[in-house]
């Protein structure tokens, strides 16, 4: 019989009705399974550890990542695979986070939620739970694990973790893969996507990391910003590296006091990193004339990785190499889980 370690974080897939005020709490463990009686019986064991107190997925954060990440370390040994269950608000990040802290990871760990509560007639939970529960057991015929990567499974779609957004609050599918096919499509079968998959080194045990850094920032460029807005991101004391949100393949405004600001504070030790703003597609440095200014500052690109895999891969480098800004540089451009796609 399969084993599969159900982690519940929180979230809407684990509320439920109260009988008496008729608003939405979280369930307990008991009144979670009294909901979901599939979990109980068939040919795959699922065991259920949760947080105390779950958290709502807006106040997740790096020491949550790391809460999760050490529970699937703590069990790797007990089970075939992993479902954590979590808010849709941030899983993105979350399971982004998780595909780096777990390296060399061999076993399925699968995030899944749902946009409807468990205990409500119509919700989506029971199908997103129990699809995800028969992907993390999912073996081939020689016996190993068909997707041994951090993914999310939603409505019918299981993708690679570090390449997912949120991109609907409303509709079932919430989620999506702009700049990577999905590694498994669930119908009345679910069609696997082997040559999709990121594969570890089958030799080398799971590594856990949890130490992680969080002097990082965004900065969103738009059409008539003004200097002090730059400069009171880039001027945050401790700072140490930024996503800086760019048009299209990767362009900025031409203006003198833009680059002076970016080469400023590359200057002063600061990492900043070119990502697109849209959806699709890839920073391409270079390219347009107005991109041009940001490499002479100093800039680096961000290719297509996600602004969830690239802040919190940021967060992972910055917190195992602190004293070692160069080598954060050349990972943050380097394919580490599948997380970006680099023309070599």
């Amino acid at each position: 019989m399969s084993k599969v370690l159900l982690i519940s974080t929180g979230g809407t897939i684990t509320m439920v009705r109260d009988r008496v005020s008729g608003a939405l709490v979280p369930a307990d463990i008991e009144t979670f399974k009294a909901y979901m009686p599939e979990l109980s019986g068939g040919d795959i064991r699922v065991d259920i550890s949760a947080f105390d107190p779950l958290l709502d997925s807006s106040d997740v954060d790096p020491k949550s990542w790391a809460q999760m990440a050490q529970m699937v370390y703590d069990r790797y040994d007990d089970y075939d695979g992993f479902v954590i269950l979590h808010g849709t608000d941030t899983m993105s990040y979350s399971a982004s986070a998780l595909s780096f802290m777990l390296e060399n990871l061999g076993k399925p760990v699968v995030f899944t939620g749902s946009q409807l509560p468990v205990g409500v007639l119509r919700s989506d939970a029971k199908e997103n739970l129990l699809t995800a529960i028969e992907i993390a057991a999912a073996k081939d015929e020689e016996g190993n694990a068909i997707v041994p990567e951090v993914t999310i499974y939603f409505e019918d779609r299981l993708f690679r973790a570090n390449r997912t957004t949120k991109r609907n609050a409303e509709h079932f599918s919430a989620f999506n893969s702009y700049n990577y096919p999905a590694l498994a499509k669930a119908g009345v079968h679910i069609t696997y996507q082997p040559h999709l998959v990121h594969y570890s080194d089958s030799r080398l045990p799971l590594k856990l990391h949890t130490a992680y850094d969080v002097n990082v920032a965004v900065l969103k460029l738009f059409p008539g910003i003004q200097p002090a807005t730059v400069r009171a991101v880039l001027r945050i004391r401790g700072l140490k590296a930024v996503v800086l949100e760019t048009f299209g393949a990767g362009n900025a405004p031409t203006a003198q006091w833009l680059y002076r600001e970016l080469k400023k504070a590359v200057d002063n030790g600061i990492i900043i990193v070119n990502k697109t703003q849209c959806n699709t597609g890839s920073v391409e440095m270079g390219l347009y004339a107005v991109s041009l200014n940001l490499m002479r500052a100093g800039v680096i690109s961000g290719y297509d990785v996600t602004t969830e895999a690239l802040l919190t891969k940021m967060m992972y480098l910055l917190g195992e190499y602190p004293d070692d800004p160069e080598q954060v540089k050349k990972l943050l451009q380097t394919n580490l889980c599948g997380e970006v796609t680099i023309d070599e």
